[in-house]
């Protein structure tokens, strides 16, 4: 009886250490997962994010699919993560993990994989999606981006946009009105991967943080294509409340 009661003793504090490794790993997977989607996107220029886009940017939010009965978890839609350039104009940054819930990915509902892609072009876009629950269409002024090797007769779109954003599934990739989605912290994955809670803020808008390992092939990617441009969050007004 003795033996057993120790047996079972040691099978119950085990159980939380094994459910940590097993989110850590989830994590890691998602980040690696946003780089795959990343290079497969950006490996074909007729149909990728065109590159001068890509180079006024800020900030790259990338939600991984996920399969049917997966994907849905606790009325979110999907985690991702999102990156921003060091001071807004700087090399790409320490990440930090996102979860985006409510609106609608329209044809997600046919049970196959959906990643989605959001492009925030200037330090207003992520200052208000970090400030507010970040609601798409809504707190964030949100259209579908074009997508080719350059976006230079989209000039209107990219001087009204805060956010452009897309969506990839069964191959097609193309720019979709992402609106009534909310963007929110993932608070419980950052304090896995950091091993600590941390700020969102700090890591996407002021530049703290080294980079993760896990996330080193994602910012590699993002390197590759777009290793300069953005603009300053230095000396930039912060976004005035929505009315």
């Amino acid at each position: 009886m003795k033996k057993l009661v120790i047996g079972v003793l040691m099978v119950l504090f085990s159980l939380p250490v094994e459910f940590q490794a097993k989110e850590a790993t989830k994590i890691d997977d998602r980040l690696e997962s946003a780089a795959v989607v990343m290079y497969e996107i950006m490996k074909t220029p007729e149909n990728s994010i065109p590159k001068d886009l890509l180079d006024r940017s800020v900030c790259v939010g990338i939600v991984p699919g996920e399969k049917k009965g997966a994907f849905i978890i606790g009325g979110s839609y999907g985690r991702g993560l999102l990156v921003c350039r060091r001071h807004g104009d700087g090399p790409w940054g320490a990440p930090s993990m996102i979860a985006v819930h409510g609106g609608s990915f329209g044809f997600q509902w046919g049970g196959s994989e959906t990643d989605v892609v959001l492009v925030v072009m200037n330090p207003s876009g992520i200052r208000r999606l970090l400030k507010s629950k970040g609601e798409l269409g809504a707190d964030v002024g949100v259209a579908a981006g074009p997508v080719g090797r350059t976006a230079a007769a989209t000039t209107d779109l990219l001087m009204t946009a805060e956010i452009l954003t897309y969506s990839r599934s069964r191959g097609l990739f193309a720019g979709i009105a992402l609106k009534g989605a909310a963007v929110t912290e993932d608070s419980e994955a950052n304090s896995r991967l950091y091993g600590h809670p941390v700020d969102p803020s700090e890591l996407l808008i002021q530049g703290k943080g080294e980079i993760p390992a896990p996330a080193k092939s994602l910012i590699s990617e993002l390197e590759k294509y777009s290793p300069h441009g953005g603009i300053s969050f230095v000396n930039t007004q912060p976004p005035q409340p929505t009315k």
